[in-house]
């Protein structure tokens, strides 16, 4: 089977491959050569309606929310099992869709997406409620339920793993769910909701409804069916879409915008740092909201580190991403290249030192950007402060441990944050005051579905993963029966 007779590009609702009520369709771009290769129903507020409504009668009919935790948990094991036996084509798909590398889409997308499915399988188990004691003659308990219909809306980066972030944790709290993927990047949606319903999830419970934001986006969140949204991306349509939530009072999770700082301190490994800075900065192409755009680097050793960057990252191996040895593929559409090299003209403007990179590379027609690192750059530039999302690492020193954590949490953003240091003490010390809703000590990006991940400040509220991101997708009831 071939990837693109694997995934029909229809919308799936209530169980059945459909097109878009007014039959619009859309094109799918492979970025690492511009040019279309596939086209997917492009829903309207009519497919949206539909979807909802099929994901309420699923769940009223109780055909999953009325199964125990342990039945659904046989089904999402069921899922991780089909994941890993699919991997080849998720990992295919993954690549052509976003222009990742295909190493990485095997060893990271598809390999965290199954652990996702079968983490939350094992959860699903668990749901307990508490016996509290009162001064009363009576028994009170608690117990959860799940919400509803969860709108889970996914972004581009990372669309198998951010999908199945969402989507693991509402089924296994017996939710419903409508999925609406990013435009550019709905391939590995459509595939996994054939893969769902082949392990047994019913009809109805899962629905896929690809189109555009302003379209189909909106239409999904200001539903009246949708009982919670679930959405990663950007914090401006973050701020949107928490103000639309806010006023029908439906609860979200928001992951947003990042722009992490990666601490090096003196007594740092440093031939460690450097292949943890790397990684930070160039790993998915920089799109990647945890990711360590901003590396602030103890005075002592500045020089050596950006000399050591000067010649490590011109080497790391940037092409097509269907070749084993590709590290860094292409951006994942035009518009998103345009923007890393607005941000870099606008360095160059403001007299900064472009280290290495700084500019396009040619191959075929894709949408290259070389990793760049840039210097000499005051704290209080766009470059440092906002997101890029892309390839683009800034350097800046620091004389002591105050100002890297006074530098580290100048930005409004505080989605992840790392340091580098061979001190125990100095870690957990700086760690506790840094601003970020995740930490990395002496390495970057790991990851796991047992450790909750989320922003504070602009970079959004709630978590996901971890036993944290299954309560959100409930609610809890109290049960207080007189003992008279």
């Amino acid at each position: 089977m071939t990837t693109f007779e694997s995934t029909p590009g229809q919308l799936f609702i209530g169980g059945r491959w459909r097109e878009a009520a007014d039959g619009a369709r859309t094109e799918v771009i492979d970025p690492s050569r511009g040019r279309a290769v596939a086209t997917v129903a492009e829903a309207g507020p009519a497919d949206v309606d539909a979807a909802v409504h099929a994901a309420r009668e699923a769940f009223y009919d109780g055909a999953w929310s009325g199964l125990s935790g342990r039945e659904r948990g046989r089904v999402l094991q069921r899922v991780a099992q089909l994941i890993r036996e699919n991997a080849d084509e998720l990992a295919a798909l993954e690549s052509l869709d976003v222009g990742k590398p295909i190493t990485l889409c095997g060893a990271v997308d598809v390999t965290n997406a199954a652990n996702d499915y079968e983490y939350y399988a094992h959860l699903a188990q668990s749901q307990d409620g508490a016996l509290r004691d009162l001064p009363l003659n009576a028994l009170a308990y608690t117990k959860r339920e799940p919400l509803g219909v969860v709108a889970a809306i996914t972004p581009f980066n990372f669309p198998l793993i951010l999908a199945g972030s969402k989507l693991a944790p509402a089924l296994a709290a017996g939710n419903t769910v409508v999925h609406k993927p990013a435009d550019e990047t709905p391939l590995s949606a459509l595939y996994m909701a054939r893969l769902l319903q082949e392990a047994g999830v019913p009809d109805g419970v899962v629905n896929v409804v690809t189109g555009t934001g302003p379209v189909a986006g909106e239409a999904l969140l200001r539903h009246q069916g949708v009982d919670k949204v679930a959405f990663t991306g950007s914090t401006a349509i973050g701020r949107h879409v928490a103000s639309v939530a806010g006023g029908a009072l439906k609860p979200v999770t928001m992951e947003l915008g990042g722009n992490a700082a990666h601490i090096v301190f003196e007594d740092a490994d440093l031939e460690k740092a450097v292949g943890a800075v790397i990684k930070g900065f160039v790993f998915n192409t920089g799109q990647f909201c945890m990711g360590g755009p901003r590396l602030l680097v103890a005075r002592p050793v500045y020089p050596t580190l950006l000399g050591i960057l000067a010649e490590a990252v011109p080497g790391v191996p940037i092409g097509d991403p269907r070749d084993p040895a590709t590290v860094i593929g292409p951006m994942a559409a035009e518009k998103h290249l345009k923007k890393v090299e607005e941000y870099v003209a606008l360095a160059r403007m403001e007299g900064a030192r472009i280290v290495c990179g700084g500019e396009r590379l040619d191959l075929d027609g894709g949408y290259y950007y070389r990793p760049t690192v840039i210097a000499d750059l005051a704290n209080d530039s766009r470059v440092i402060q906002e997101e890029i999302f892309g390839p683009v690492l800034t350097v800046q020193p620091f004389d002591d441990e105050d100002e890297a954590v006074a530098l580290a949490n100048s930005t409004p953003y505080g989605l992840a944050s790392g340091i580098q240091t061979s001190h125990l003490a100095r870690a957990h010390r700086v760690a506790d005051r840094l601003q970020a809703g995740i930490v990395w000590i002496n390495d970057w990006a790991m990851l796991d579905p047992a450790v909750p991940f989320g922003g504070v400040k602009d970079s959004g509220h709630g978590r996901e993963y971890g036993p944290e991101a299954l309560a959100g997708y409930t609610k809890v009831k109290s049960v207080v029966v007189s003992l008279d």
